[in-house]
């Protein structure tokens, strides 16, 4: 693989001399200070210090993992990735996963494309788009489109309608009813909204109605290339602004993240009508150290915020920081940045609450800590929560403040609890704080 080639695809560059250089994609710049060296096969900034080959450019650019790195490069120049632990069979078959995986991305970019072409010759999704105030060039950088009216518009697309891939992507809906086969579009007079996964390829769809028909919003099914409990909508969209914003926001819906980042905002994405999962949290963690829950302000965004809380707990060190912003009741991100101005939306992320915070608050929540019985009540709901934290600074000071308010010391709530001292933290009297060992 050619460093150039990997790093030209995603980032500007001039020749300068024996070097490419442009503007990097790790930190805001005016000026480049990013070098890339054919002959090394190397790439450096000398503004943040970022540096190293093809694959660590996959792995800090594109959010992939080492393995992940190598096997896409490899895929792309032909080349299979040695595997002793796997057999010949199970080889061959990851070959045949990869192909139709291939293969699907092709058909769900060419239908992208139709839908795109499509919006500009329809007015009524065109009028519908700019009521929720959004401007055709926000549109154009999240590849909106519209899919028409009508039961098979995809047929005047692809050659071959009855093809099994189009139902495998999820683009067409197949009906047996006795002898006879109908075959329609999932997507009719809906505006379409492609999802991407971090390298960009369009895995799968959310459309929404333009009118109050129900569902109001519709996505693409589980398929070989999408998972809803993987995937983020605007990931790759957002992940140069991550870097500068230095957090992400996660909302619950498109419209929020392509309103938010109309609005200055780029750094949002959303989850796919499902709960946020430990695979969302663990792939924004390879982007950012610093996520903020934003959901709707009613009693779903609530109980999302709940969940989103349980998914975040194990990946929640000591150097990372989880928030959750609450919004009124009446509001959703979209609604809120609206009414109150980018300012305002602003100034609720930075008084987003920490999750220590909110996991004393989810603990707390119909626990009358005046009495025994409330303070044990939230003693047993907090218990499952802490355990689920990683071992560091921020677990042991939430054992202080959950001892706290149960009214006992840390070591009688270990007790209570049947769990075993962390090894940082000493057997102490009771009453006392726990005393934690400083080693070399």
């Amino acid at each position: 693989s050619d460093v150039v080639e990997i790093v030209g695809r995603s980032v500007p560059l001039k020749k300068a001399g024996a070097n490419f250089t442009g503007l990097c994609p790790f930190h805001a710049e005016k000026s480049p200070s990013f070098s890339v060296s054919p002959s090394k096969q190397f790439y450096h900034c000398f503004g943040c210090g970022k540096n190293g080959n093809a694959i660590s450019f996959l792995m800090d650019y594109a959010g992939m993992g080492f393995v992940e790195a190598v096997k896409d490069l490899a895929q792309e120049y032909g080349l299979q990735v040695p595997d002793d632990e796997r057999s010949p069979q199970e080889r061959a078959q990851a070959a045949v996963v990869r192909e139709k995986q291939s293969s699907l991305t092709d058909i769900l970019e060419k239908a992208a494309a139709a839908y795109k072409k499509q919006l500009k010759i329809s007015p009524g999704a065109i009028d519908y788009l700019k009521g929720r105030g959004l401007s055709g060039e926000i549109a154009k950088d999240f590849g909106l489109g519209y899919a028409p009216e009508g039961w098979r518009a995809l047929a005047s697309i692809y050659p071959d309608y009855s093809d099994p891939l189009l139902e495998e992507a999820g683009l067409v809906i197949v009906n047996n009813e006795g002898d006879d086969e109908k075959r329609y579009d999932r997507f009719r007079d809906r505006v379409m909204f492609p999802i991407r996964n971090v390298k960009g390829e369009c895995i799968g769809f959310g459309g929404r109605v333009l009118g109050d028909e129900k569902p109001k919003y519709l996505n693409s099914p589980e398929t070989p290339v999408f998972s809803k409990g993987r995937e983020l909508y605007g990931l790759f969209e957002a992940r140069h602004a991550l870097r500068e914003a230095g957090y992400v926001l996660v909302t619950e819906g498109y419209m929020d993240v392509v309103a938010l980042a109309q609005l200055g905002f780029p750094n949002a994405v959303a989850t796919l009508g499902t709960a946020c999962t430990n695979d969302h949290v663990q792939k924004l963690f390879r982007f950012t150290d610093a996520v903020v829950f934003s959901f709707d302000g009613d009693a779903a965004g609530q109980r999302a915020a709940r969940k989103a809380l349980d998914a975040a707990l194990p990946y929640a060190t000591d150097t990372r920081s989880v928030k959750f912003l609450f919004l009124p009741t009446e509001h959703d991100p979209d609604s809120y940045i609206r009414a109150n101005g980018k300012e305002a939306f602003a100034q609720m992320v930075s008084n987003a609450v920490p999750l220590s915070r909110f996991l004393l608050d989810a603990a707390r929540e119909g626990c009358d800590l005046s009495a025994a019985e409330g303070r044990s009540h939230f003693a047993a709901n907090a218990k499952p929560l802490w355990s689920a934290m990683p071992d560091g600074a921020l677990k042991h000071q939430l054992l202080n403040d959950i001892a706290d308010q149960v009214q006992l010391s840390p070591r009688e709530l270990l007790d209570a609890w049947k769990l075993a001292p962390t090894p940082t933290v000493s057997a102490c009297q009771d009453g006392q704080r726990p005393i934690v060992n400083r080693k070399k």
